[in-house]
């Protein structure tokens, strides 16, 4: 029987304590949630990094005491680019850009006399170890798309690289500079929250979708310039890596009209080898995350 720690730390912090042989872990009690409100998004923005090494400490010591056995290892999915231990960069959480933290949550947990591993890795990564650990097959190829405040292209299994599929280039046009790290075209800089915001400046994401359904031009071709994103970064992805199942999920997952994303994806995937696709869409579920981190921190020993 192995112990670890699983901490998603994106729109909120989430953190549960899993118990099981690896492939087989499962969440043994209740998760930890910062903020208690589920319907705040932007709680961690503007946090001072100290402070978030106070929080994610504050979620992880109680799953450590709460259990009988020892805790094997802890894994933190973040948005960024992750490698090594280090956020090299992270544009919906920009106060942790260059932070070594593994490193600096391993130290503020020894304070409190913890000396387990810390492992790091992108958040969308961490859905995809989930989601294979979740149908055991940590052996298979998974890629998921996270739709939310960001966009994040998560791949299991772990492969060198630095895969930001939300910052794929789907369009030319010089106007499209609503991403967050500042880049033109970006799939974010027409999918994410802050860049519908800057977009729209007079309505919420759900508001521009709710109009679009209600028949608002403006606001139905955005919708379809938003699924047209999505359907040229699968799109690339397929050419990229070949065809086979993509999930969808994250907090704007239903946003997601997929009869709409088929049609698109279909328009611009047309080599026979590459047709044998198929897509599917999950609810939110921070448990899927949690159990990734935990999973992929447990094999990173290995690594």
């Amino acid at each position: 029987m192995t112990t670890s720690i699983g901490v998603v730390m994106t729109e909120h912090i989430v953190a549960g304590r899993l118990t099981g042989s690896l492939g087989q872990q499962k969440l043994e009690g209740e998760l930890l949630r910062y903020p208690q409100d589920e319907t705040e998004s932007e709680a961690l923005i503007g946090v001072p990094p100290s402070e978030l090494y106070d929080l994610l400490a504050s979620q992880i010591i109680p799953l450590i005491a709460e259990g009988k056995g020892s805790v094997s290892a802890i894994g933190v999915a973040v948005p960024g680019i992750v490698r090594n231990g280090v956020v090299e960069d992270s544009p919906n959480l920009q106060q942790i850009k260059g932070v070594r933290l593994a490193d600096a949550l391993g130290d503020a947990l020894k304070i409190q006399g913890i000396n387990t591993p810390v492992h790091v890795l992108n958040d969308a990564d961490a859905v995809a170890a989930g989601l294979a650990a979740t149908g055991g097959h940590l052996d298979r190829l998974i890629r998921v798309w996270t739709l939310g405040n960001g966009i994040g292209y998560g791949h299991w299994p772990y492969a060198d690289g630095v895969w930001e599929g939300g910052h794929t280039v789907v369009t030319l046009d010089p106007k499209e500079r609503y991403c967050g790290c500042g880049g033109v075209g970006h799939i974010e800089g027409i999918m994410g929250n802050r860049a519908m915001r800057l977009r729209f400046l007079d309505l919420e994401p759900e508001e521009i979708f709710a109009n679009a359904k209600g028949g608002d031009t403006r606001c139905r071709e955005f919708v379809d310039l938003w699924h047209r994103a999505l359907a040229a970064g699968t799109a690339t992805a397929i050419h990229l890596g070949g065809p086979g199942k993509f999930y969808y999920t994250g907090l704007n997952v239903d946003f997601l009209e997929l009869p709409v994303l088929r049609g698109y994806l279909d328009s611009m995937v047309k080599m026979s080898p590459l047709q044998s696709y198929s897509l599917e869409v999950l609810q939110e579920d921070d448990t899927i995350g949690i159990l990734g981190a935990g999973v992929a921190a447990l094999r990173s020993q290995s690594w």
